[in-house]
């Protein structure tokens, strides 16, 4: 009985041995001896060759994602002429009718865009312009008075503007704001509420703000800042010591995220690395194969990776077998039983 176990540890050593020794031939030649310069084509997929990796390896444009931190600083540029000035909600407007003062009025443009006049009742006023005002309430009144002569007044039509410097003056970071992306995309910035960032470069979102804001309040613009990012990563995972998640800051090779990683192991099949990639709504695999490239071979080149791409390193078919002949003879030696002659 021990000599059966003695030969099947035997057994398994040898085909251990002797797998290792084939997996060690199956090696490509070199296709250029030393000291010679090869130069290596950069690479990624079709729908990205041309513009990506840029010349000066950085991301063409940094779009923004969850986890990312703002800074919106505000400006408030009343001293700019506009264009044609409307009323909005919040100001104060005085109507003087010359002949009959007693029914003059100065109100504050309700939130629905209403004021409240004598004989007429609400009276919609908001984003109208002070001819349109005008025009509308002498039509009006003539019904009830004899040509009336009506004259309107916006003595504090920048209050709403005065009442923001103060607010943001007296808060903690002054005229700017932190605000973070949530995880639907969305952000809520101060007075518009929530506007989707997500997947927008900075200059994209802050030209819609700019539009909000401005439409909220004449003259109120904001410049928007990266204060922190959450991060561009690729994904390594298979036959590497190391898999998961790990963070880039410029375009990388597959060999480079591969390192990342802790290089591969013994066992990966470096003839099909797998390469997935998002594009319009899909998910879009390549399959590389890296043993060209580090052997040099002439038509050997380094495929670049975008932010998110997942990377994954298969197992030789050889290899699982040869970790099968490994395991068990770890079992044997565990159980007590030795190799003697």
């Amino acid at each position: 009985m021990v000599e059966k176990r003695r030969k099947l540890v035997f057994l398994c050593f040898g085909l251990f041995i002797l797998i290792i020794g084939l997996a060690g031939c199956y090696r490509k030649s070199v296709k250029y001896p030393p000291g010679v310069e090869a130069p290596l084509n950069r690479t990624t997929f079709s729908f990205d060759q041309g513009v990506y990796p840029s010349d000066l390896d950085l991301f063409s444009e940094y779009r923004l994602a969850p986890g990312d931190v703002l800074d919106v600083l505000f400006q408030i540029h009343s001293w700019e002429p506009s264009g044609e000035f409307k009323i909005g909600s919040g100001y104060t407007v005085s109507i003087k009718f010359l002949g009959a003062p007693e029914l003059d009025q100065t109100q504050t443009v309700l939130p629905d865009g209403n004021i409240v006049l004598p004989y007429v009742g609400k009276y919609k006023i908001f984003d109208k312009t002070i001819e349109q005002v005008t025009s509308e309430l002498k039509q009006v009144y003539s019904k009830i008075l004899r040509h009336p002569e009506i004259y309107i007044l916006v003595p504090e039509f920048q209050t709403r503007i005065k009442e923001l410097k103060a607010d943001l003056h007296t808060a903690p970071r002054g005229l700017s704001r932190l605000v973070t992306i949530r995880p639907d995309g969305y952000v809520t910035f101060p007075l518009i509420g929530d506007v989707f960032a997500a997947k927008r470069t900075i200059p994209e979102l802050n030209a819609i703000l700019n539009e909000k804001y401005d439409q909220f309040l004449p003259g109120l613009h904001v410049d928007l800042f990266l204060e922190k990012h959450s991060g561009s990563v690729v994904y390594v995972l298979g036959e590497v010591y190391k898999p998961g998640a790990y963070e880039i800051k410029k375009p990388i090779s597959v060999v480079e995220a591969i390192t990342l990683a802790g290089s591969f192991t013994n066992y990966a099949e470096l003839d099909s690395i797998a390469v997935f990639r998002k594009h319009e709504r899909k998910i879009i695999a390549r399959v590389i194969n890296l043993n060209d490239t580090l052997s040099v071979q002439d038509n050997a080149d380094f495929f670049y990776l975008r932010p998110d791409d997942v990377i994954y390193v298969p197992r030789r078919k050889i290899s699982t077998f040869a970790q099968l002949m490994a395991e068990i003879a770890d079992i044997l030696f565990f159980k007590g039983w030795s190799i003697g002659f």
